[in-house]
């Protein structure tokens, strides 16, 4: 039933680039436990993001590169059965911490599966897809984890010391969201999907990126310097530096080239960098704000 085309549309790799958002909450909760953090992790990470790619995939249907698969084998019946069984083990394991965390679980699964499921498809509009996909991949997600991560509920939401850095991760989605939309105007646009890439144009795409990552730099240092942080934040710009550097440059030859630049490869190494950059600070800062190392 569950054929391998299924299995490699779920995209589990493709998790690791939101986890600096785990790692980020992981270093400001205040209730470290060693079985909620894997139980938060797996839920996360390897069935409730698998699940919504996949979920999305079966409904899309693309015939091209998507995110972590260059060729995307057709989808079948099997895949959307498998996206629901993925979903369910996420709520289950969230329910083993509580059920409130459970139920942040089932909203952003219900959340994901309407960006492309027919009857809503948030996907064809242009802004709003973009608003809730950076609200729900950046700031819910901090929330939800700071949540299981700590045992709380859905209070975590109203308290400004969790939703300010959850807001931190938001900004810095809604700058490169519509940069993994960018080589996808033909297929988008064929399905009547506007999203806020094919809006804007390429060019246009990188002007919003470049507004929304020197925001994202300036409210980082904000929240760091405001900490006293002086050295995390040195460590922040020193991660970024590679991926602004690698944005610049591809930003210059898509301007000269665009149908030469603007594909699947230059997108994806775009990821890479990123989210390895931003991995090893984030691990660096939860090891260093909560001096985990001091203590052993």
């Amino acid at each position: 039933m569950f054929e391998s085309s299924s299995w490699k549309h779920l995209r589990i790799p493709f998790s690791f680039f939101l986890l600096p958002i785990f790692f980020f909450a992981l270093a400001l909760t205040p209730n470290h436990n060693g079985e909620r953090i894997l139980l938060v992790l797996v839920a996360l990470h390897l069935f409730l993001y698998p699940s919504s790619n996949g979920y999305n995939s079966y409904f899309d249907k693309d015939e091209k590169s998507i995110g972590g698969l260059r060729n995307p084998p057709r989808v079948s019946k099997g895949l959307y059965f498998l996206s629901l069984v993925f979903f369910a083990i996420s709520i289950a394991m969230g329910w083993v911490i509580n059920f409130q965390f459970a139920t942040m679980l089932l909203v952003y699964g219900l959340v994901s599966m309407a960006y492309s499921h027919p009857w809503i498809r948030l996907k064809k509009y242009p802004y709003t897809s973009w608003f809730i996909a950076g609200l729900f991949q950046g700031a819910f997600t901090f929330c939800m984890a700071y949540a299981g991560l700590s045992d709380f509920g859905w209070e975590v939401f109203l308290k400004p010391h969790v939703l300010l850095p959850g807001m931190l991760t938001s900004v810095m989605l809604w700058g490169s969201y519509p940069l993994t939309q960018v080589y996808q105007h033909e297929e988008d646009s064929k399905r009547g999907d506007i999203t806020l890439s094919l809006k804007l144009g390429i060019q246009g795409t990188f002007v919003f990126s470049a507004v929304w990552f020197l925001l994202t730099g300036v409210l980082f240092s904000w929240f760091f310097l405001d900490r006293n942080q002086d050295q995390a934040l040195w460590g922040f710009l020193m991660a970024m530096l590679p991926v602004v550097l690698y944005f610049m440059v591809w930003f210059y030859f898509a301007k000269k080239d665009p149908e030469k630049y603007v594909n699947y490869d230059w997108v994806m190494w775009m990821n890479r960098i990123s989210g390895l950059a931003l991995n090893i600070f984030f691990i660096w800062y939860f090891l260093e704000n909560t001096q985990i190392l001091q203590v052993l």
